[in-house]
């Protein structure tokens, strides 16, 4: 059962971003600032950029992206290959597109592509596929990324084929597909001290349920919590000392882990599994996916979305 009314919105990254940024005080946010090391001084965390600037910080969290420097850090490995790339991008119409709000899926032979309007004159399409070495060459190549998807795509609808012709060349990317192996986020140190891991950071996973950027956004809400309650448990009145102070965040931040790990692990696993389901080129394994397994594949989905994760309190 599924408590919800369910709605799938899609949200360009860029406008994303820009307002949650102008959301944070001026000078919060200092970009091109790329962390190359994590050194230990006392009850501080001295961050090593690769401009060579040295920022001192008593709690780091690290949102710092798939090849997370904070996740290593934490004694976190590299996340695994899952032998899929997927290329993405989003196409401008100067008038309405035409589309009704609805995602489009189209797999088979090991393919799989998708496309979702943003707005009236937008639409977000994607083309994930089984790469191989000699594909990662095209990663920096727009043009031939496009004629690549649209050779595949042959067989598509003229309407749906015309997105990806009317995509700029700057509007498309290509990306190896990644995951964390869901048992590291079991037992691995999503929290140690003063620092913690979220984002990407903490659970990379696959695009196949589309819950990457909302699992981060709940990462923000957990935290945000669990920091607070740890603050508001002071005891007794008059100035605290470092030790002190290190302690509750440190209590807040295993808080998080402990509420976030569960969680984690579920999207990472079934993000994994509905991928390789829904681009399987195996015989008896589409018969099963397209006959029977196409309304438990979107049950996981909707499942999966269907979460609450509490509400911000505050001080």
């Amino acid at each position: 059962m599924f408590s919800g009314e369910h709605e799938m919105r899609c949200v360009r990254r860029k406008l994303l971003l820009e307002t949650l940024a102008k959301e944070l005080p001026s000078g919060t946010i200092r970009y091109s600032s790329q962390v190359v090391s994590i050194e230990e001084s006392g009850h501080f965390k001295l961050l090593h950029l690769a401009d060579g600037t040295i920022l001192k910080t008593k709690v780091l969290i690290g949102c710092d992206g798939v090849n997370s420097i904070v996740a290593k850090w934490l004694g976190f490995k590299n996340p695994a290959f899952v032998g899929r790339s997927a290329i993405r991008g989003y196409s401008d119409f100067k008038g309405s597109h035409g589309f009704e709000p609805n995602f489009l899926q189209f797999f088979g032979k090991g393919l799989r592509s998708g496309f979702i309007p943003c707005d009236d004159q937008t639409i977000y399409w994607f083309f994930t596929w089984t790469s191989s070495s000699q594909d990662k060459e095209l990663e920096d190549h727009s043009a031939e990324l496009k004629q690549f998807v649209l050779g595949k795509l042959h067989d598509l609808p003229a309407q749906v084929k015309a997105v990806i012709e009317k995509t700029p060349l700057d509007s498309i990317i290509s990306s190896r597909l990644q995951y964390r192996q869901p048992q590291e986020v079991l037992w691995g140190n999503i929290s140690r001290g003063s620092v913690c891991v979220a984002g990407d950071a903490l659970h990379p996973m696959t695009p196949d349920i589309g819950q990457g950027g909302c699992a981060a956004l709940e990462d923000g809400i957990v935290l945000a919590r669990c920091i607070n309650e740890a603050l508001k448990t002071k005891q007794g009145v008059g100035e605290e000392d470092e030790e002190g102070f290190n302690k509750r965040v440190e209590m807040g931040l295993k808080r998080y882990a402990k509420e976030r790990r569960w969680r984690c692990f579920e999207l990472i696993s079934i993000a994994y599994l509905v991928g390789s389901i829904q681009q399987s080129d195996g015989k008896i394994l589409n018969f099963l996916r397209d006959k029977i397994l196409a309304s438990f594949l979107v049950g996981l989905l909707l499942k999966k979305a269907d979460f609450d994760c509490g509400n911000l309190t505050s001080t």
